[in-house]
């Protein structure tokens, strides 16, 4: 859950948490390795022991990520991973978000593989394991299961859009972006957190698979629910962190971008959460869409009047993916985009969260916090 103190986390995973090792072979750091990159930075579910990528072998994850040592080696294959921690690994998770959303017949071995060592699967592709006759039948012979993140609930179980929504009082903030795999869910992470340790009850709200292994309570795997019911399916979910957790503030996951001619989740997220604010991502050094290298990135100007088109949410800043740009470049992009748009920008990764916190207030004030030394 996203509102655990940092210092209770740490202490329920090293004593509680399934340990687990993440399959990531030829994608970490990229954008189709999105779901190991999440779990490398941030996880409450798992602890994570280790990374196979075999083309990063004996590298920090943390540190060949962000240059911030974490403690989890990157190793060049299974049996590596296992010989790496006594006893063996509870969880491999498959950590790759491909655009098919399918395993290949090289994938599908080594978890397969896992399991005959007894070592349970999580998945989080589209494509559901307990549904494949072979994966059912080796979980039942080595005792161990398979936990598909993305299947939704049977449909007698999935909500319609009943305007319930207007019932949640307090702001709710949507991190949206100009591309797919751009860092909506990092960031969002990243705010949820700051907000608590300044003061302010945040909750985060995911919508996508890696969120929901990463450990965040409440959200769907958007991508996964009919299109009947994803606006229901959102409202619902931002309904139930509101009353479960009477919070400040709700932050709520983006994906895809409302642009975006595939990915369409953005439009579902505006009309079933209600946004009444929303945090725009922007990789300035990516020039065509990821997963479709014809179709040119749109700027945040155009993204912004789009959402502002489309929603009664105003955009009340952007945030930067700084992929493929030194800290100048950063720098330079966060002047020049203030100067363009006039709303605050920040990159969350490497800014001061300050900086995400007084973009929030600056657009909710009702927000502020005063420290308790000086109401004493």
């Amino acid at each position: 859950m996203a509102t655990v103190p940092p210092s209770r986390a740490m202490v329920a995973q090293e004593t509680t948490s399934p340990t687990a090792v993440i399959y990531c072979e030829a994608n970490f750091g990229s954008q189709d390795g999105k779901t190991a990159n999440g779990l490398v930075r941030h996880s409450e579910r798992y602890r994570i022991l280790s990374v196979i990528d075999s083309h990063h072998v004996g590298q920090d994850a943390g540190l060949f990520l962000d240059d911030q040592p974490n403690g989890i080696p990157i190793v060049r294959d299974l049996t590596a991973a296992i010989h790496l921690q006594f006893p063996k690994p509870d969880y491999l998770i498959f950590g790759m978000a491909p655009l098919s959303g399918m395993l290949n017949s090289k994938e599908r071995r080594v978890l397969l593989d896992a399991m005959e060592q007894g070592i349970s699967i999580v998945n989080g592709l589209h494509e559901f394991l307990n549904d494949d006759l072979e994966f059912v039948a080796e979980a039942a012979a080595n005792d161990v299961e398979i936990i598909d993140v993305r299947r939704p609930p049977d449909k007698k179980d999935l909500h319609m859009f009943s305007g319930r929504i207007d019932t949640v009082t307090c702001p709710r903030i949507a991190v949206l972006g100009t591309d797919s795999a751009v860092g909506k869910r990092t960031t969002a992470t990243i705010l949820t957190k700051a907000l608590n340790d300044y003061g302010v009850h945040a909750v985060m709200v995911s919508t996508g698979q890696t969120g929901l292994i990463q450990g965040v309570r409440y959200g769907v795997a958007l991508d996964a629910i009919p299109c009947q019911f994803c606006s229901g399916e959102m409202e619902s979910a931002v309904v139930e962190a509101f009353t479960g957790e009477h919070p400040d503030v709700i932050i709520i996951e983006g994906q895809g971008a409302l642009s975006h001619p595939a990915y369409l989740s953005s439009t579902f997220i505006l009309r079933g959460a209600k946004p009444n604010g929303v945090i725009l991502q922007h990789a300035p050094a990516r020039h065509y869409l990821g997963d479709f290298p014809q179709i040119p990135t749109p700027s945040p100007a155009r993204e912004i009047t789009l959402l502002e088109t489309f929603s009664d949410a105003s955009v009340i800043g952007l945030t930067i993916n700084h992929e493929n740009m030194d800290d100048r470049e950063v720098s330079f992009a966060i002047k020049e985009f203030e100067r363009d748009l006039n709303i605050p920008v920040t990159d969350a990764l490497t800014r001061p969260t300050s900086r995400l916190i007084d973009m929030v207030i600056g657009a909710f004030p009702e927000l502020i916090r005063i420290p308790a030394a000086l109401t004493t």
